[in-house]
C-alpha cells in the first residue's frame, strides 16, 4: 500500500531534518552534506534506532530512507512467521568488492531486517506469506524488532533493537527480550471451525545468539550475513515503486555501490524453495541452505554430525541419507537414520524439524512454532526418494 501525499510530505520533513540536524555523537564517516545518509559510531552503539538514521517513521508507515536498498534474498530464514524488511547501506566513496563468490562489504555498511506481523482491525496478529514490500503500514502491522549487522574495522557486529508498544522507538536490548504473540487465521475472521489463535513466545535474541547462526565459520570465524549474500541476491524481484524488474546485483551497481566489472564475475543464482517451477530437490536443498548449513557446512558449529546441508554435499550420506545420528537419544527420537528414503516418519531430519522442545529441535536458535510448510517440504522430498536403508 503506498503512502498519501500528506503521509509523504510528512515523511520527506522527517528525512530532511534527521539528515541534515547532525549529531554530537559523530565520530566516525566525513558526512558530505545532507545526503550523508546514516550515522556509524565507531566504539559504542546508540541506544535509540533513531540514531543511526536509517529509517523515518510517523503515524502511518515505517520507511527506509533513499540512501538505503531495500533488498529481498531468494529464500528467507523461518522466523515463527515473521515478516521482514531488508536494507542495505553502503557508506559514501566506498564500493562493494568481490572475493570467491562472495560479496565483501566496505566498513561502515549497515545490513537491517525489521521483523513485524501483519495485523486486522481488532488487533489480531496474522499468520500470512511474507510479501515484498518498500515500507511498513503501521495501521495494520505490529513491529517487535530491528536487527543490524554493521561492518566495523575488525568484523560484522550484530545490534539487536526492539520495538516499544507505541512503534514510535526502538531500543537497544543487547541482553535480548520475550514476546507473548498470537496468531490467528490468514483473513482474521471468525468462524466456527476456525482454530484457536497460535500461542507462542517470540524471542530476540541477544548478542551471543546472533553469533549461534551468522558465526558459518567455527570457532574462530567471525560474524556473516545470511541473505545479503551474492547467490541470495542474483535474482529479480519487481517491487511496489519498480515499473521494470532487473537483478538486485545490477541495483547495486545502479547505486554505484558495485562496478559493472565486479558483478559480471558471478552468474549462479539459487533456487527459491517457494518455486513450483524448480523440482522437489532442488526446492528442499535451497530450504535446507537457507535454514540449516550455517551451522550444518564443513566448518560450521555442527560439523562433527557430518550432515552437509549447503548443497554441495559429496556424497548421500553427507545428506543424512542413511546415516546413523553421531549420538543417539532423545535428539534422534530413537530413528536409526538422519534420513531414510520414502520413510518421513522413520526419518531424524523430520523429527528435529517437527519438535519445539529445546532439545530436540532444529534449527536450535531462532523460532518456537513448527514452519508447517518447511516440514511439508522436506516430507514430501523424503517421500520421493527410491531406495531404503540396510
Amino acid at each position: 500500500m503506498k503512502p498519501n501525499l500528506k503521509s509523504v510530505l510528512s515523511s520527506f520533513q522527517k528525512r530532511i531534518h534527521a539528515l541534515c540536524a547532525g549529531s554530537a555523537a559523530v565520530l566516525f564517516l566525513q558526512l558530505t552534506g545532507c545526503d550523508s545518509g546514516p550515522i556509524l559510531l565507531p566504539e559504542s552503539n546508540p541506544t535509540r534506532l533513531s540514531e543511526w538514521n536509517l529509517f523515518t517513521i510517523d503515524e502511518q508507515f515505517f520507511e527506509p530512507n533513499e540512501e538505503t536498498q531495500v533488498i529481498y534474498p531468494t529464500n528467507s530464514l523461518f522466523t515463527d512467521y515473521a515478516h521482514k524488511l531488508r536494507t542495505i547501506w553502503v557508506p559514501p566513496k566506498t564500493q562493494i568488492t568481490w572475493d570467491n563468490e562472495n560479496l565483501l562489504y566496505p566498513v561502515g555498511t549497515i545490513l537491517s531486517k525489521t521483523f513485524y506481523y501483519p495485523k486486522n482491525a481488532s488487533g489480531e496478529l496474522l499468520k500470512t506469506t511474507d510479501p515484498q514490500n518498500t515500507m511498513i503500514a503501521l495501521y495494520e502491522s505490529k513491529l517487535i524488532e530491528t536487527r543490524l549487522l554493521v561492518r566495523r574495522n575488525d568484523g560484522w557486529d550484530a545490534i539487536p533493537y526492539v520495538w516499544n508498544e507505541d512503534q514510535t522507538e526502538a531500543f537497544l536490548r543487547i541482553a535480548g527480550s520475550s514476546h507473548e504473540i498470537a496468531l490467528t487465521s490468514i483473513n482474521g475472521t471468525k468462524n466456527k471451525d476456525q482454530e484457536p489463535p497460535q500461542k507462542f513466545t517470540y524471542f530476540s535474541p541477544n548478542e551471543n545468539q546472533c553469533a549461534g547462526c551468522h558465526t558459518t565459520d567455527h570457532p574462530d570465524g567471525g560474524l556473516l550475513p545470511l541473505g545479503a549474500v551474492a547467490s541470495q541476491l542474483n535474482t529479480t524481484v519487481l517491487d511496489q515503486t519498480d515499473s521494470n524488474s532487473e537483478s538486485q546485483l545490477d541495483r547495486l551497481v545502479t547505486k554505484g555501490w558495485l562496478t559493472h566489472s565486479e558483478r559480471n564475475k558471478f552468474s549462479k543464482y539459487t533456487k527459491s524453495y517457494n518455486d513450483q517451477s524448480a523440482t522437489l530437490e532442488e526446492r528442499a536443498l535451497a530450504y535446507l541452505n537457507m535454514n540449516c548449513s550455517h551451522c550444518h557446512n564443513p566448518l560450521g558449529p555442527a560439523d562433527t554430525s557430518g550432515l552437509i546441508l549447503t548443497g554441495n554435499h559429496r556424497s548421500p550420506i553427507n545428506l543424512g541419507i542413511c546415516k546413523p545420528p553421531v549420538a543417539a537419544g532423545r535428539g534422534a527420537g530413537n530413528l536409526r537414520y538422519g534420513i531414510e528414503p520414502g520413510s518421513p516418519e522413520k526419518s531424524i531430519l523430520v523429527y528435529r524439524m517437527n519438535s519445539s522442545e529445546s532439545d530436540e529441535m532444529m534449527p536450535e536458535l531462532g523460532r518456537s512454532l513448527v514452519h508447517e510448510e518447511g516440514l511439508k517440504l522436506i516430507r514430501d522430498w523424503i517421500s520421493s526418494m527410491p531406495g531404503q536403508c540396510g
